[in-house]
């Protein structure tokens, strides 16, 4: 907390730095209490990644103020700088192409900290990238937000571990920011906001139902009927389904793109959101309207209560058959 708050009421590049340091190296033991090998691999993943992008980064604040010779954030005097900004926080934000440590570092951890990391971690990237908005390359930003949507709807298709397609989820969505960014940062902010509160939704319902797969899920509707329903309009909402919420920040941004003259960029992006909101009407499935083919008869209980009225005519019926 201490680390992002110091990123969002900086304006001196230093400060920033050691704020995103601090609130990386905070992030290591919450990744780790759960004391596994999986764990400890998943800490050291992200811990590896953070700092090339913090390295990155501070070779850009260099650069930049040897050019400048300010250390407030001033529009930066060359090129070189524009693109080692971007690519650090590209990388801290988890943006195609340096996506590829998201979905192994949350499939990792407990649910906790990934719900932590998918929200709480992006917004001190998130706020860099909003003050440096008027002098980030578009045709760069562009193209990282359509490889970011659709890798994060791809390679969400085939899994079957809850954490990771909240992952490609992130992914994707962070590539629906980074694509208004440079035009409406508002915009990016809305949105932000908005998978922020879905995104601690879903989380926060797979920890109740400890549902680390999408056949946990198939038992959802027999523990808690209420959560189901919650998680199912959830789901629904982050694939930007209206009139739910999470429709209001894709009209928004394709909207504003479309006004930008960006139609193709804008047609491409609108499909890509279908290969999202194919795996989440696969979880909704999976957790609301169908039953796994499986030995367990806990998922029959209702059944079982419903026929305990009709046991004391069985004998009867039984005699009846033999007969």
């Amino acid at each position: 907390i201490t680390g992002t708050t110091l990123v969002l009421i900086a304006s001196h590049w230093m400060f920033m730095w050691v704020g995103l340091e601090l609130s990386m190296l905070a992030m290591i033991p919450l990744m780790t209490y759960s004391n596994n090998p999986r764990s400890t691999e998943a800490a050291t993943k992200y811990f590896l990644t953070q700092a090339t992008a913090s390295m990155i980064l501070l070779l850009a604040i260099l650069n930049n103020m040897s050019n400048s010779g300010q250390w407030n954030i001033i529009q930066p005097e060359d090129m070189l700088s524009q693109y080692l900004f971007l690519v650090a926080l590209g990388m801290k934000l988890g943006l195609a192409p340096f996506h590829f440590w998201v979905p192994e570092v949350t499939q990792g951890i407990p649910i906790k900290s990934g719900l932590i990391l998918l929200t709480w971690q992006k917004l001190a990237p998130i706020s860099i990238m909003y003050q440096l908005s008027p002098y980030l390359n578009k045709n760069m930003m562009i193209t990282m937000a359509l490889m970011s949507i659709l890798l994060g709807g791809w390679g969400g298709l085939n899994q079957m571990q809850t954490r990771k397609i909240m992952a490609y989820s992130s992914i994707a969505h962070m590539g629906w920011m980074s694509a208004i960014v440079t035009y409406n940062p508002p915009m990016m902010m809305l949105n932000l906001f908005i998978y922020i509160a879905l995104t601690m939704t879903m989380f926060l319902a797979l920890n109740y139902l400890s549902a680390k797969s999408t056949s946990t899920l198939s038992m959802a509707w027999n523990t808690n009927a209420t959560l189901t329903s919650i998680l199912l309009i959830t789901l629904m909402s982050l694939g930007g389904l209206p009139p739910l919420t999470g429709f209001l920040p894709k009209w928004v941004i394709i909207q504003e793109l479309i006004s930008n003259h960006n139609i193709l960029v804008s047609l491409i992006m609108a499909m890509a959101a279908l290969l999202n909101l194919y795996f989440y009407l696969r979880l909704t499935y999976n957790s609301a309207l169908t039953l796994f083919p499986t030995p367990n008869n806990m998922k029959f209980s209702w059944r079982m209560n419903k026929q305990k009225s009709v046991w004391p005519i069985s004998p009867l019926l039984m005699v009846s058959c033999m007969s």
